[in-house]
């Protein structure tokens, strides 16, 4: 009789679960289209303009180097992205455990913004989303167990919405275009294989210092970006790996990438993917702003 109510117990329990992600999956679908409709109506799309290499005149010369390999002549401007992802993160600590993650992501260029969606793996049948969006020069992310129960958020801030648009600027290697002048983005000298780049939109600004190999490519980004502490934000030393360059859409990317803060006691590996797909330019009939 024990082994039956501990049965029919397993079975609620699987049934509650089943209930329960299955809800998530629903507004999930409604809450992505929300987050991605907000993405639409900030972008400015139908950029007309096209590569050419009086594009990079004027820029350091391993940026320049750099943006002539990634981009074909004629590559038209990206307005809009979208790649999937997949690898593994840590939610908490250096000591905390690698958890599975598949993830969606839309960017804008002008103005800049993203939304990624991602969903990693706890145990079997369980798992959490977690969404970082930044739109309107407003940051937020959260945290949620089947995308339905509410477990952490941080709401905007000046903290957090530099330490987003320094992450749309480190990640602007997936949509190299991002990276010209016209596009925003100021470049500054440090040596023959270091440069500085920096993004503005409205009130906040971000700047990462970019590394560059003898193969023309990324292979660091790297600064002082907040780090969130309990309840507040700490500066800490962070960077972006980024490697195995594929030509994606006619366009040079890296398709695999790592990301580490660098704490006082060790190197704290956060983050650890790559890209399965990436389409530039999906949602063209996208209502743009007035700016």
């Amino acid at each position: 009789m024990r082994h039956v109510r501990i049965l029919k117990r397993m079975i609620s329990a699987t049934v509650a679960l089943f209930i329960l992600g299955l809800a998530g999956t629903v507004w999930r679908q409604h809450e992505t289209a929300r987050r991605v409709d907000e993405l639409r109506q900030s972008a400015n799309s139908g950029n007309e303009a096209v590569f050419t290499e009086d594009d990079v005149e004027g820029v350091p010369d391993p940026v320049r180097e750099y943006l002539t390999s990634a981009l074909p002549q004629g590559q038209p401007y990206v307005d809009l992205v979208r790649l999937e992802q997949k690898g593994e993160l840590r939610l908490g600590d250096a000591s905390s455990s690698w958890r599975p993650f598949t993830a969606t992501q839309h960017v804008t260029v002008d103005p800049p913004g993203f939304y990624w969606d991602a969903s990693i793996g706890l145990a079997p049948l369980l798992s959490v989303r977690v969404r970082d969006l930044f739109c309107d020069r407003e940051g937020t992310a959260s945290v949620s167990l089947f995308g339905v129960i509410p477990l952490d958020r941080a709401n905007s801030s000046p903290e957090l919405e530099e330490a987003e648009l320094m992450r749309y600027l480190a990640e602007a290697v997936w949509y190299p275009t991002a990276f010209l002048p016209a596009a925003g983005v100021e470049w500054e000298s440090i040596d023959d294989s270091t440069a500085k780049a920096t993004v503005e939109d409205g009130h906040v600004s971000a700047s990462l210092t970019f590394s560059f190999n003898e193969d023309d490519e990324v292979t660091r980004v790297h600064a002082d970006r907040y780090r969130r502490v309990d309840d507040g934000y700490e500066l800490t030393t962070w960077s972006g790996y980024w490697r195995n360059y594929e030509t994606r859409n006619g366009v040079r990317v890296p398709t695999e990438g790592e990301v580490v803060w660098h704490l006082p006691d060790g190197d704290m590996h956060a983050w650890q993917g790559r890209v399965t797909d990436i389409q530039y330019d999906e949602f063209l009939s996208c209502r743009g702003r007035e700016r």
